[in-house]
Parts: structure tokens; sequence; C-alpha cells
């Protein structure tokens, strides 16, 4: 992989917010949910994540998240996403949210 800039790195907004709301998305191409995310000063934001396998909507409210919030909007079928969440793929390609270790306040950026 090509190498970056700690400036280019810098760019990258990168900051903790509470899912608020999960619901299944129906019609997406591969399962997801839609999530509505507070990120505290920034307002709150909608997003789609794949990570069907490894959470319930219930299980996903509540639960502390890492975003970029600085992509810009992205059309996801008819949602409109707004931030990215973050996540890792597990051995077998499924999707396990990035999340802090402890609680912080949200909108709190990834230094």
């Amino acid at each position: 992989m090509e190498q970056i800039t700690w400036q280019h790195f810098e760019q990258t907004d990168i900051r903790v917010g509470t899912i608020l709301e999960a619901t299944d998305f129906i019609g997406a191409r591969k399962p997801a949910y839609k999530i509505v995310v507070d990120l505290g000063p920034l307002g709150i934001k909608k997003s789609s994540a794949q990570v069907t396998v490894h959470y319930t909507p219930e299980e996903l409210i509540g639960r502390q998240v890492l975003c970029v919030t600085n992509l810009g909007k992205k059309q996801i079928g008819t949602y409109m996403s707004e931030v990215l969440v973050t996540g890792f793929a597990d051995e077998n390609g499924d999707i396990i949210l990035a999340q802090p270790a402890s609680k912080v306040p949200n909108g709190s950026k990834l230094i």
C-alpha cells in the first residue's frame, strides 16, 4: 500500500458518535442497517452499515462507534449516507464495528 504523509492523515476527520437508531435497510443489495448517529457538536448523521451478522438493531442502540465525518455524502441505493461508520472484517469478511474502549463525549476526534 502506498504511504501517505502525516498531513494527509491529519485531513481525515474521525469522530466518535452514539448510535440512536438502527433499522433494517430493506432493498439494499447486501444485508445492512440504516443507522442514525449522534456526533455531538457535529449533529445527528445518517449512515448505512453492513454489520447484520454480528449485531441486531437493538444491540446497536447506545453503542459508540468511530465515524469518518469528512468524506462527503454518498448515495447508497435509496439512502443518503452522511458519514462512514468504521469497522474491521473478521475471518469470514463480516464487519465488527470500531469502537472506543471506554465511553467518550460524542464528537470527540481521534488523535
